[in-house]
């Protein structure tokens, strides 16, 4: 074996999967995990645990792998991550974890991602579940919101024995893992749902539509309801748009919007009585992961697909395998280019989309080169759907229900980021609603960081 390369992950082939919702990535059989495992050096100073927001001992999971104690190598995992299965398949590894592998310094890092997967995966199959607490501590906490951030929170809180109810606006749990990201790149029912379960296993309460602002507000759950302190975990779900001329046009969407039809509401079945665009040409604009999710959501609903973004490749924000599993199955890339305007027909309907070269100049204050017009350079590009992914923040509706909340000029919360304290006594926040939308992991680690918060605020209180 050759310890320099990664043993290679089997993947759907791209002309197969670009026309169906199967999960792309095939992951590890055991003997490939067994495989991979045994190319970590087992650093004395791992710099792989520092790259992990959750902080999993990655070594000790990964020499358990490598002897075949998979079941070992999952209780190691589930003491820092209470979504393995899903950061397995969704985590940037390679600028976190994998990015600080030391094996990577000569050859290629070890696929710490896909071995986490692979035990995530095994484990579930197996029936194997987390252990929760011994006792309950009698103390009441309620989370907002069932994305990443409020499930881990919950999580971690339920194993020190407290008693947890998460409250989700959506009528299914898993927040921006059931709207957000696509079925080929995280299943739902076999993968979401069961790590959901896990939770709930815990001894978590999880009750779905409810909207906290307006069924129920902060200050009713702690003065009415009894609980001893609230974590908000309510993510960012507001789009943003460019504000250019036709952006109310007929067939212009919020990325967030066709997602959540395709993803959430299943419109991507036949049988669904969700309606989505039978699109022939889509513009994608932007370049993060989300941009490459509607991208490839479209392109399986039968779409030619193009991606308009205005700085280079090198500045793609998407993951690099997002970008390289998009190109293979055929989108297309229109780089340097800026939209100007959308066209419309008399009836309002996407014709067109005005666009304009651009170049890239002096770095700008994120450090990128900024991109600059190149004068006389516009031209149409002929559309019928165009999906804007520029990012989004959190809903103004929790803060502006809760008295002595604090936000900044983003309409973010603002919250400690070594425990998730807010300005307002016994509220603790983290993830998408205190960042803007980020990643998975992050949301994880602040929904972890506040959970400790709220264990120390309510034990000393």
């Amino acid at each position: 074996m050759d310890v320099l390369n990664k043993i290679p992950v089997r993947e759907q082939d791209p002309k197969e999967r670009a026309t169906n919702f199967e999960e792309v990535c095939l992951g590890y059989n055991q003997e490939e995990a067994m495989q991979e495992a045994s190319r970590c050096i087992n650093c004395k100073n791992a710099q792989c645990v520092k790259g992990c927001p959750v902080a999993i001992d990655i070594p000790a999971f990964i020499h358990e792998v490598k002897e075949g104690n998979i079941a070992e190598a999952y209780k190691i995992i589930s003491q820092s991550s209470a979504l393995p299965a899903v950061c397995g398949r969704v985590c940037p590894q390679e600028s976190q974890c994998e990015g600080k592998c030391i094996r990577g310094i000569k050859g290629d890092p070890i696929s710490i991602g896909k071995l986490e997967r692979f035990v995530a995966d095994w484990a579930r199959e197996n029936g194997i579940k987390p252990e929760g607490a011994k006792e309950k501590n009698g103390k009441k906490v309620a989370v907002i919101g069932s994305g990443p951030a409020g499930l881990t929170c919950a999580g971690d809180l339920a194993k020190l024995g407290y008693d947890v109810t998460i409250f989700e606006a959506l009528h299914e749990p898993g927040g921006v893992l059931v709207y957000g990201i696509p079925e080929f790149r995280l299943p739902k029912k076999a993968v979401v749902a069961k790590e959901i379960e896990n939770v709930q296993a815990l001894g978590v309460k999880i009750e779905t539509n409810v909207v906290v602002g307006k069924s129920v507000t902060i200050d009713e759950l702690i003065e009415e309801e009894g609980f001893d302190a609230v974590f908000i975990g309510s993510g960012a779900g507001l789009p943003k748009f460019m504000g250019i001329p036709g952006e109310n046009s007929n067939g212009v969407f919020s990325a967030n919007e066709y997602l959540t039809r395709s993803n959430l509401m299943k419109a991507f079945d036949e049988n669904s009585n969700t309606p989505i665009m039978k699109s022939k040409k889509v513009g994608v604009v932007g370049g993060g992961n989300v941009a490459m999710d509607a991208a490839r959501t479209a392109l399986r609903l039968g779409a030619e697909v193009h991606i308009v973004y205005r700085r280079s490749e090198e500045e793609l924000p998407a993951r690099v395998e997002e970008v390289h599993h998009a190109k293979e199955e055929g989108i297309i890339f229109d780089l340097l280019t800026n939209p100007t305007e959308i066209l419309a027909d008399e009836n309002g309907w996407v014709t067109g989309m005005k666009c304009i070269r651009m170049e890239l100049g002096e770095p700008d204050a994120s450090g990128r080169r900024r991109p600059v017009e190149v004068p006389g350079s516009e031209f149409v590009m002929e559309l019928d759907t165009v999906i804007m992914s520029l990012g989004t923040s959190p809903n103004p509706l929790i803060s502006s229900t809760t008295e002595g909340l604090e936000t900044n000029k983003w309409k973010c919360i603002v919250a400690e980021e070594e425990n998730g304290q807010t300005s307002k006594p016994g509220v603790y926040a983290g993830g998408d609603a205190v960042t803007g939308a980020a990643t998975v992991i992050l949301a994880m680690g602040a929904g972890k960081a506040a959970a400790k918060g709220i264990d120390e605020y309510l034990r000393n209180k």
